[in-house]
């Protein structure tokens, strides 16, 4: 089992993850969607496409955009669709 925690507080685990470029990516639905807060944030790869970001919220406290994904992944990285992968002091085990 793959866990991804912040704060102290284990916000996503699964053992179905997709590993690109050294990123864990969960499936969507094994993310805690009570951590999770819409950001304004995106940023472009030439060959994944256009990333959205979460802000994590555990207690109180906001690591923002340290989560992302990809709405319409590119062909190439059709394998990230539906999933979300973490940085920021994220810890992946």
């Amino acid at each position: 089992m793959t866990t991804a925690s912040w704060n102290g507080t284990v916000v996503a685990e699964s053992d179905d993850i997709v590993t690109v470029e050294g990123n864990a990516y969960f499936p969507r639905d094994a993310v805690r969607a009570d951590v999770l807060r819409p950001s304004d944030a995106q940023t472009v790869c030439h060959w994944k496409g256009t990333a959205s970001y979460y802000d994590l919220e555990v207690d109180g406290q906001v690591n923002a955009a340290a989560a992302w994904y990809y709405p319409e992944p590119e062909d190439a990285a059709k394998e990230i669709a539906g999933r979300v992968a973490f940085w920021k002091g994220v810890e992946i085990r």
